[in-house]
C-alpha cells in the first residue's frame, strides 16, 4: 500500500510532498495563514471560495518564512502583535 502524502508549502514557497499533513491552513493570494478550523476560511469555503487558494504548511515558522501574515479571525492576538511591528517598522 502507497503511504497517503500531502502537498505543503514550504518556506521557499514552493509546494513538496509530506506524509505528514499540515499543521496550518493558508490562502496563497492574500498570503494569510491560521488554524485549519478558522471560522473565516470554513465560511469561505462553504460559500464556495477560498478552496483553489489554500494551502498548506507544516508549522508556523514555514508560514511566516513563505511570507503569509497571521489570520485575524482565528488567531487574533498574533495578528495583533504582527500588526503592531507592521507599523512599527515603518
Amino acid at each position: 500500500m502507497t503511504e497517503k502524502t500531502y502537498t505543503l508549502l514550504g518556506a521557499d514557497r514552493k509546494p513538496y510532498e509530506s506524509t505528514i499533513p499540515g499543521t496550518l491552513g493558508g490562502h496563497r493570494d492574500g498570503r494569510i495563514y491560521g488554524r485549519m478550523d478558522c471560522p473565516a476560511a470554513l465560511r469561505a469555503i462553504a460559500n464556495g471560495g477560498y478552496v483553489k487558494n489554500r494551502v498548506f504548511f507544516a508549522d508556523e515558522t514555514a508560514a511566516i518564512a513563505a511570507g503569509f501574515r497571521p489570520c485575524g479571525a482565528c488567531l487574533p492576538e498574533k495578528y495583533a502583535a504582527w500588526k503592531q511591528a507592521r507599523k512599527e517598522t515603518g
